[in-house]
């Protein structure tokens, strides 16, 4: 098999951010230690998971209905869009007896999360695809079908023995799989399931991790991504997507932490109590306490809401004396004052 040529280039700063993942996941494991209910937390971020997953491709299901669809509850609702959520919920419940770099479990996974939804269910596609935009504009045009088996094949290879950080790798083998595009539907969703998949083998705590909310939140930010790293429908290099994904892999672990914790912030020792603090003022805060070079856009991120609201927040923190600025706007830090 022809190896595969290298298809990103590095940039030093991601092992900054690889760094910043290793202390969250730390965090994480304290977190569920002090939730009191492991087993309940990460059933809730799973169905927040399945959600998001689904919603992004257009389900209309709302996350309580979701929730009792996953609970085994009457739902009423369209039938396609429910059968979306109980494959989607069967595909991550099976993903422990997944192998990453196995081709047959891969087409089994998408088996999964597309039974009875399209007839090539588990199948690579047979014809040619492409990505349009909303404006009919040709966004991507799909690898041709008959190259299709021997492109993956080549790809999961490249990642069982590529010696990458698996949080590169993951995102790599994610971004490749929406180049190549095996699938008539459903590639966005084997995409990010593998990507868990992936990351779990290395730290099984990603199992759990809200990766698709964040994506979900960020669909815009997500699908520039995947446009920036490829021109004219040719891979050039993934970096932009690796870049966004590690972005969005660090916030899942706060908002993972988030939901463990229910309160990011303590008022009774960090802020004067006759000064309330609210919700997304009191997560920017512990944000910052945990990494002071955290950037408006991935707080953002994080807490699912626009940086014109993030930056309105550290205005008034500013301005009530609770953070500082030091440095510049781009290499400078945050300092909590009290």
């Amino acid at each position: 098999m022809k190896p595969l040529e290298k298809f990103f280039t590095e940039d030093p700063k991601w092992y900054e951010k690889i760094g910043t993942i290793h202390a969250l996941l730390e965090r994480v494991k304290i977190s569920e230690e002090q939730s009191g209910d492991v087993l309940q937390l990460r059933k809730r971020s799973r169905i927040l998971s399945v959600h998001a997953s689904t919603a992004i491709e257009g389900n209309q299901l709302t996350l309580d209905q979701v929730t009792d669809v996953i609970n085994g509850k009457q739902v009423w609702g369209p039938p396609k869009d429910i059968k979306e959520v109980q494959n989607a919920w069967h595909a991550y419940s099976e993903m422990p007896g997944y192998t990453p770099w196995s081709v047959d479990d891969l087409l089994r996974a998408h088996t999964h999360l597309l039974d009875t939804l399209i007839g090539e269910s588990g199948r690579f596609r047979s014809v040619g695809v492409a990505v349009v935009g909303n404006d009919g504009t040709l966004l991507h045009k799909g690898a041709p079908a008959a190259q299709v088996p021997a492109l993956v094949a080549q790809l999961l290879h490249w990642g069982h023995t590529s010696e990458a950080h698996p949080l590169i790798k993951s995102s790599a083998v994610h971004y490749r799989l929406e180049y190549i595009h095996p699938f008539r539907d459903g590639n966005g969703r084997i995409g990010r399931l593998w990507q868990t998949l992936i990351l779990s083998q290395w730290n099984p705590l990603f199992a759990w991790m809200p990766i698709e909310t964040l994506v979900h939140h960020n669909q815009a930010l997500y699908y520039k991504a995947l446009q920036d790293s490829h021109a004219d429908g040719t891979a050039v290099d993934c970096r932009p997507f690796i870049d966004f994904m590690l972005d969005a892999l660090a916030n899942s672990l706060y908002k993972y932490i988030d939901v463990a914790t229910q309160t990011v912030v303590d008022v009774t020792v960090n802020v004067p109590v006759n000064v309330p603090v609210n919700e997304v003022a009191g997560k920017i805060l512990a944000m910052v306490r945990t990494d002071p070079k955290v950037t408006a856009q991935k707080m953002a991120l994080a807490l699912g809401v626009t940086d014109k609201t993030i930056k309105r927040h550290l205005k008034t923190l500013r301005e009530q004396g609770r953070i500082q600025r030091t440095g510049s706007d781009k290499a400078g830090h945050w300092e909590i004052i009290r």
